[in-house]
């Protein structure tokens, strides 16, 4: 359970910022302090980040960005159509970043007996997969059964991405078994 929660300590880092928008929306909580909190989690985790002198990883300034420019939208508008909307451009433009082979490699830095770069790439794929079917079920709902909307967000995404993270860490788990196996038959 440990190595689980230390793998999965990158992936919530990174999107931390809309993990706090999910949570306080599903609460059902004021638009606008959820999209301040929400920008406010993202900027700290940049700030930590260089404070610490580490560099900022490209995928967590797309969370940043994708955090500021739609809570400054939200915070001139009042329109939380546009809160309902910026799920499915942040999911789209995920899924496209994840479409680049390797991107992955980062998450598995610390695991170098996990390392299948055909599997790690194909998971990747997986992963867009996944970021663009969500980006399409949050625009469905939005428009089509707005009220469920905030269950929706706070559960489809996340709980889908869990799912997938479980599949993928059995999956690359057993892979390292079988190859370290193969290693100890071999001398």
């Amino acid at each position: 359970m440990r190595r689980l929660l230390s793998a999965a300590r990158p992936v919530l880092f990174d999107s931390l910022g809309v993990v706090v928008f999910a949570l306080l929306a599903a609460l059902h909580l004021d638009v606008i302090f959820a999209t301040l909190a929400a920008a406010s989690v993202a900027v700290g985790l940049v700030a930590w980040e260089r404070l610490r002198g580490r560099p900022v990883p490209a995928l967590q300034w797309l969370s940043l960005g994708l955090v500021l420019v739609p809570a400054g939208a939200t915070l001139l508008t009042h329109d939380p159509r546009f809160m309902m909307a910026k799920p499915t451009i942040i999911y789209t433009l995920a899924g496209l970043a994840m479409l680049q082979p390797g991107w992955m490699q980062r998450y598995l830095a610390d695991y170098p007996a996990l390392w299948n770069e055909a599997v790690i790439n194909r998971f990747g794929f997986i992963w867009a997969g996944l970021m663009f079917a969500t980006s399409v079920a949050n625009l469905v709902v939005a428009v089509l059964f707005t009220p469920w909307w905030p269950t929706f967000i706070a559960a489809f995404p996340l709980g889908s991405k869990f799912v997938l993270f479980v599949v993928q860490y059995v999956t690359l788990r057993s892979i390292a078994r079988r190859k370290m196996q193969a290693a100890r038959a071999v001398t």
